[in-house]
């Protein structure tokens, strides 16, 4: 008897449904066929194991499994309920009536019960996509899925729950979740507050207008004057993530396994910081079977690499294209995958090695040319795609004994919602342009403008800094975005001015 049961394979952040031909006729064997790897066919042994707990049978005849379509390769465990299914089907062990109308993943145990998989959330999505009326899969993912609404989502515990399912001798409500109301309750609950931070003023003005444009960020300053707990308190103050924003990261997540056990939609930005010994391919993506990396993972989000001289050279000079193009492409021999990377990038480094380098109390013991040396370790390509480069000086006595609190993150978000919303009017019309950062050249001309007191004050500046053509462009970008959080059509001097104290690293003789 032949019957078709359906699982899924994901490549990039996207699914494919793969179609589970089991055929069960006289003969001996079992042949499994359509490219799998290692571990699908390890399979065999947990699903009959899983089957012998609940006194069903492995067919003892010929046992042909094909998994289609042959030429994408099938990996990991989760097709063992696919084909399980398959196989007691086929084999006359349950109703075959049930089995093509659902999705059917999930990984099995000895004893039956059923692991969580990853990349449950495109899964579903491309279920409802191609009319299937739902979705079987283990519990601990049901939530994940049920953010797809129309699709019945039934998660099981064990093989057994599912084959009375499928048998209608057992009855299992559909998960259903209001994914609006989910996503609203829990939206920008973030721990950390900028009402924390005592002092650091003109860190926190950096920060917004980073916020605001979309701008990457380079802290530089002694240990412990707040560089770390600036950078971990710039997702309280980004726009709220809308839905399409925060499904889009949630599949990111879910294709990486980072969810865990019974999450649902992310509905905060999100925050990462790798160490500094990361690898590349951990960074960037990659590997045997390609799985997004941080740069990925942090997409919507914030990406902070905190010590920025210690990471190897390497690792950062990868991250300089999907800096730009804001996605990253991983090609192998047989298929292409592209990531989306959309982050903004906070970065933090020690003046010089021993990190007390124009510290206005301690005196630094780095010999001459050291700090330049250890400013070289971070390439000028980089530091050009960096808009903002901002000096942080050790908080006062005074200033953290203060007692006045400082200003929440909700109302700094607030003056940056604003600001967002005029860069949404202003490229209405363009679909992958959101923010000021995200200007090309051409249309950094067209929108910032600036009058014949503005251009001198930029030659003067290009002049006496040496700024490349690129670091030109981001001035003009982070002026406009001054611009809008002043709520002023034009671009001013004084928006000009306050963007060029911002190319700290620029300035001539700041490292001796």
């Amino acid at each position: 008897m032949l019957i078709k049961t359906f699982g899924s394979a994901v490549q990039g952040v996207n699914a494919y449904t793969i179609t589970i031909e089991v055929s069960v006729s006289a003969g001996t064997k079992y042949f499994l066929v359509g490219l799998p790897d290692n571990a699908v066919k390890e399979g065999e042994q947990r699903i009959e194991s899983a089957l012998k707990q609940y006194h069903y049978k492995m067919p003892r005849q010929k046992v042909v499994i094909n998994m289609a379509p042959a030429d994408i390769r099938k990996e990991g465990s989760a097709y063992d309920l696919t084909i399980a299914t398959g196989i007691l089907a086929a084999s006359g062990q349950m109703s075959p009536a049930k089995v093509s109308q659902y999705m059917i993943m999930g990984e099995l145990s000895l004893d039956g019960s059923l692991r969580p998989i990853k990349g449950v959330l495109p899964i579903a999505i491309q279920a409802r996509k191609e009319g299937f009326k739902g979705f079987i899969l283990p519990a601990q993912n049901a939530r994940e899925a049920a953010i797809v609404n129309n699709l019945d989502i039934i998660g099981v515990q064990n093989i057994k729950e599912a084959i009375e399912f499928l048998d209608d001798r057992l009855h299992i409500e559909p998960l259903s979740i209001n994914t609006r109301d989910l996503f609203q309750s829990s939206a920008d609950q973030y721990a950390a507050d900028f009402a924390d931070v005592q002092g650091q003023e003109n860190i926190k003005r950096a920060l917004e207008i980073a916020a605001a444009g979309g701008h990457n960020v380079i802290m530089i300053g002694p240990p412990g004057a707040g560089k770390t707990m600036l950078a971990k308190r710039l997702p309280s103050i980004l726009p709220p993530l809308s839905i399409n924003e925060a499904l889009e990261t949630t599949k990111i997540h879910s294709v990486a396994g980072k969810l865990g056990e019974a999450a649902s939609l992310l509905s905060t930005r999100p925050y990462r910081a790798p160490h500094h010994t990361i690898s590349d391919v951990a960074l960037v993506g990659g590997g045997g079977v390609p799985q997004p990396g941080e740069i990925s993972l942090a997409h919507n989000g914030v990406l902070f690499l905190d010590e920025l001289p210690e990471f190897k050279r390497s690792v950062l000079e990868v991250m300089r294209q999907p800096l730009e193009e804001r996605r990253v492409t991983i090609s192998r021999a047989r298929t292409t995958i592209d990531f989306p990377s959309n982050f903004m990038l906070i970065a933090s480094m020690n003046p010089c090695p021993c990190g007390y380098y124009n510290h206005p109390e301690k005196e630094c013991v780095c010999g001459p040319g050291i700090v330049q040396r250890y400013l070289n370790k971070v390439s000028g390509p980089l530091l050009d795609r960096i808009d903002l480069h901002v000096e942080v000086t050790p908080v006062t006595f005074d200033e953290m004994t203060a007692t006045r609190r400082a200003e929440d993150s909700q109302s700094i978000r607030e003056r940056v919602v604003t600001a967002r919303k005029l860069q949404h009017e202003r490229f209405k019309d363009f679909d992958s342009i959101h923010s000021n950062a995200m200007m090309p050249s051409q249309m950094v001309k067209d929108i910032c403008q600036v009058n014949e007191a503005g251009r001198t004050l930029l030659k003067t500046a290009m002049e006496r800094l040496g700024l490349s053509a690129r670091a030109y462009d981001r001035i003009l970008k982070v002026s406009r975005t001054i611009a809008d959080l002043a709520d002023s059509k034009e671009i001013k001097i004084e928006h000009l001015a306050e963007a060029i104290q911002y190319r700290s690293l620029d300035r001539e003789g700041w490292a001796g």
